[in-house]
């Protein structure tokens, strides 16, 4: 038998395992295509798709429980170290941590079918400080249902399956370019599509010591919250802040002056989410709009010495 069908046979479940184990992790490595096959050549005898069923849960409960435990401990730090390693928009955090909010640990029923917030919702279950008993009631039956429909699938068109599989198998070593290629640019697609957001979003800055600055000459600047509500509820706001999203800020906007300071930070990386929340006030005519480097964590940080001298904010590169 050519060489490819035989990788798939002799390695199947350690392929399997890898493949889920790494996509948990984080990584852009789509495991379901891998469990299709899986299915259809447990439905050809080569191997049990009650082995396959139990080392996906099994690479499954291993990252789950390391990212509830990160999460648990860590709290947003690691969600923000998970949208700087991710090939995702930067905003990423904030579009997935109001699903869960919404939905709660139920959210990870379905979790592992959508792409970003497989590995975002365990540790956002860790932060939550949900228990260990019902996330893992709620990760091992997502686990269940999402590695179990793949590999029905793959058992139901197991015959359709198994023809792609000879066409494969036929062009030896070409295969496997073939699929690395098509891998690689899939993740060159993700780099350019985080790249070209985040220039369209490049917009003047301001520092913490110049937000101060507005502060303390009395120019009263209006100050606006644009993390997601899950993040609100995770850390305190800057005192005075518009929380927006939340239902009355729209009001609160419409007797702002066009021509007032208004500053916005998230906690996201590169302040992706006020940057984009800025340009949509921008839009509406507000003239002297902009995100705050650093966000909530530089603002948190900043400090003034007991000699009184104010400290100048580092300004990073920007996109």
């Amino acid at each position: 038998m050519p060489k490819f069908t035989l990788l798939l046979q002799h390695y199947g479940l350690l392929l399997v395992f890898a493949n889920v184990l790494l996509e948990q992790m984080g990584l852009p490595i789509p495991a379901y295509p891998i469990l299709i096959v899986a299915g259809a050549l447990a439905m050809l005898g080569d191997f049990s798709w009650q082995a396959c069923l139990l080392v996906s849960v099994a690479a499954c409960l291993i990252t789950d429980l390391s990212w509830h435990a990160a999460g648990k401990y860590f709290g947003k730090r690691i969600l923000g170290l998970l949208c700087r390693i991710s090939l995702s928009p930067d905003n990423c955090v904030s579009h997935t941590e109001d699903i869960f909010r919404r939905w709660g640990p139920k959210s990870l029923l379905v979790s592992k079918f959508i792409p970003g917030f497989n590995t975002i919702a365990p540790p956002l279950a860790g932060a939550m400080r949900t228990p260990r008993g019902r996330f893992l009631f709620f990760s091992v039956s997502g686990t269940l249902l999402w590695a179990g429909s793949g590999l029905a699938i793959g058992a139901i068109f197991h015959k359709s399956i198994d023809k792609v599989l000879d066409v494969l198998s036929t062009m030896g070593m070409t295969a496997l370019v073939v699929i690395g290629s098509l891998l690689g640019l899939f993740m060159l697609y993700k780099y350019v599509e985080r790249r070209r957001l985040m220039r369209s979003l490049y917009m003047a800055r301001i520092s913490v010591n110049q937000l101060r600055t507005l502060i303390d000459d009395g120019l009263d600047p209006v100050i606006v919250d644009a993390r997601s509500k899950t993040a609100q509820a995770l850390e305190a706001a800057i005192p005075g802040a518009i929380l927006y999203g939340h239902d009355d800020h729209a009001a609160t906007f419409a007797s702002v002056p066009r021509d007032r300071d208004i500053i916005i930070y998230c906690s996201c990386p590169n302040e992706a989410s006020a940057a984009a929340i800025a340009r949509k006030l921008i839009n509406h005519g507000f003239v002297k709009v902009r995100p705050l480097v650093g966000g909530l964590d530089a603002w948190n940080a900043w400090d003034v010495p007991e000699d009184g001298m104010v400290l100048t904010a580092v300004l990073p590169v920007q996109v």
